[in-house]
């Protein structure tokens, strides 16, 4: 494999999302070596404390995705 010698900061929003692209898909392909850090854990155990105890409000997906576009300007 040869190695570019590139600065990130020399490429365009669109060949940068390319290479995160690229990177994140070869970082995928073997997903159980890939550790997630122990607050993950820890933030996703609040996130489900918290919606137990009623002080999350939620939304349905359909509802959600008619709000994100409506707020980016696609619906």
């Amino acid at each position: 494999m040869e190695r570019a010698n590139i600065s990130v900061a020399d490429l365009s929003l669109s060949q940068k999302l390319d290479l995160m692209e690229s990177i994140w898909d070869e970082l995928s392909k073997d997903s159980q070596s890939l550790q997630s850090p122990a607050w993950h854990e820890d933030v996703l155990c609040g996130r489900e404390s918290a919606f137990e105890r009623g002080e999350v409000n939620t939304t349905d997906w359909a509802d959600a995705k008619k709000r994100i576009k409506r707020n980016i300007g696609c619906g």
